[in-house]
């Protein structure tokens, strides 16, 4: 199960694939612009039995054919994550059942190979959302090496922020890509924060991300715009700045993946998280490897935060004699597993 943000999710899955998945997204975010912890925490609260009775129906299983209980421990929004850890230490004890706590970002790499037969290691992968941006290889199933990270903004925060300044809704992430469709990218000079041609390998900034510096740019030209309109943004306005900010990012993410791909001499690459959602990153990912590599990307459902990757990740573990013990607590920052 799956409780980091706001998402409430549940999943049945086996050896064949998706059994059964069911997801309840929060609506109570919006008018804040951004998530109150607190208010993610009840509605998990709320939407937990639900979402697992749905899971298992789908499934068409019982209690009685569970063999393991998956959940997210971390990271994430503490109060969110200990509604799902609770639930599933619950359970399984209940039920004397095996309980696995899987980390967030590893579900993600799982996502796509649910829908992939070919994502599978070794790979490197890319993984953004609303609170990471990591760039691993992959070698096998629970040995990585981080190669680069985001300093500062993850990039969906940072779409979420630059969203909130252009006067888009939250999550920023697509009313960035709908607002950019038809706009001028080019109008506006936005930095590639990190992304020199002089980088080497082996330098610290050849495979980190930054995207303060760039959301920052964007709230100047936004407010300089502003001030000689003496008015709010036009729609052309907020168009060409959101197709600006979205081209930065992406080539940032772009060029720091095939950076990668050229050094380890591993071809395939593998798109999990939120921001795996933006049509444009995925183009731009496609055309460049379409030569000289393989892209797999995760389909909408399996982007969003949801049960089925951390199902997939828990019955991975669980198959190679892993168990998590009843001491397992919730972990906002929860280190990235398997780190060689």
């Amino acid at each position: 199960m799956e409780t980091s943000c706001d998402e409430t999710s549940a999943a049945v899955v086996d050896e064949t694939g998706i059994r059964g998945l069911a997801i309840a997204s929060q609506d109570a975010h919006a008018a804040f612009g951004g998530v109150v912890p607190e208010i993610a925490a009840r509605e998990h609260i709320r939407a937990l039995d639900a979402m697992v009775r749905h899971a298992m129906q789908e499934a068409g299983v019982d209690h009685e054919e569970v063999a393991g209980v998956g959940v997210t421990a971390g990271p994430g929004l503490v109060g969110a994550l200990l509604v799902g850890v609770n639930w599933a230490k619950a359970y399984a004890f209940a039920r004397k059942l095996p309980l696995l706590g899987v980390h967030h970002m590893e579900g993600h790499l799982f996502g796509t190979a649910l829908e992939h037969e070919a994502a599978r290691p070794p790979f490197i992968g890319l993984l953004v959302s609303g609170g990471h941006t990591l760039l691993l290889e992959a070698r096998a199933w629970g040995r990585y090496r981080l190669l680069g990270q985001t300093r500062d903004d993850a990039a969906g925060e940072a779409f979420d922020k630059v969203a909130r300044r252009l006067g888009l809704p939250y999550p920023g992430g697509p009313h960035i890509q709908r607002a950019a469709e038809g706009g001028a990218a080019d109008r506006f000079p936005l930095p590639r924060p990190m992304l020199r041609g002089r980088d080497r390998p082996g330098d610290p900034s050849y495979y980190d991300m930054s995207f303060s510096g760039l959301k920052t740019a964007v709230a100047r030209i936004a407010a300089e715009c502003e001030a000689d309109l003496e008015a709010d943004l036009t729609a052309d306005l907020v168009s060409d700045l959101a197709a600006g900010f979205q081209e930065a990012v992406v080539d940032v993410l772009v060029e720091k993946t095939l950076r990668a791909v050229e050094r380890t001499g591993c071809r395939r690459v593998v798109l999990g998280g939120g921001v795996a959602r933006n049509s444009r990153l995925r183009q731009r990912l496609a055309e460049r490897l379409s030569s000289s590599g393989e892209l797999y990307a995760p389909s909408p459902r399996l982007a969003t935060d949801n049960a089925a990757m951390i199902a997939a990740a828990a019955r991975h573990r669980l198959a190679n004699g892993e168990r998590s013990p009843w001491s397992l607590n919730a972990d906002a920052a929860l280190v990235f597993p398997g780190l060689v």
